[in-house]
């Protein structure tokens, strides 16, 4: 059987990774924003600490999507980023949806991290001048853009 060489696999899209809970509103504004931004350059992938925060980024245009620790775990393991609220790498937070085994696997994962500063877990944030949420999420747009050099 004669063997092409010419064939290759098509090059992977970039996967970025948001991870959510709660509503997931915060994701799917983030999502919105990402796919306005970069079209379908990259590949989004809605990760939800529950099945409504997954729901909630599916329909604002994720990719894919995958609710759970697990899932969370898995899925990090093939992102080239990541991104969320900071909260999502504090155990016991988002009303305890954030296991501490789901904070240890985005804290562990090796891509990059883009955090957004949304504190709401009784933590104050020292030397951040809070800003509004439309702010916050521009500013991880423009984050990923030097980092995806898109």
């Amino acid at each position: 059987m004669p063997h092409n060489n010419d064939i290759s696999l098509p090059a992977r899209r970039p996967v970025a990774a948001v991870i959510d809970g709660q509503g997931g509103g915060f994701g799917a504004a983030l999502i919105r924003e990402i796919r306005a931004a970069f079209g379908d350059a990259l590949e989004i992938w809605a990760l939800g600490a529950n099945s409504t925060a997954t729901e909630a980024m599916m329909k604002a245009k994720a990719n894919r999507g995958a609710t759970g620790e697990n899932a969370v775990r898995v899925s990090l393991a093939r992102a080239d980023v990541v991104l969320g609220p900071i909260a999502i790498t504090w155990a016991h937070a988002m009303m305890g949806e954030i296991s501490p085994a789901l904070a240890e696997a985005v804290t562990g994962a090796s891509a990059p991290k883009i955090l957004i500063p949304l504190a709401q877990e009784g933590v104050v944030l020292a030397g951040f001048a809070g800003q509004p949420l439309p702010h916050l999420v521009a500013e991880a747009v423009r984050q990923l853009a030097l980092l995806a050099r898109l």
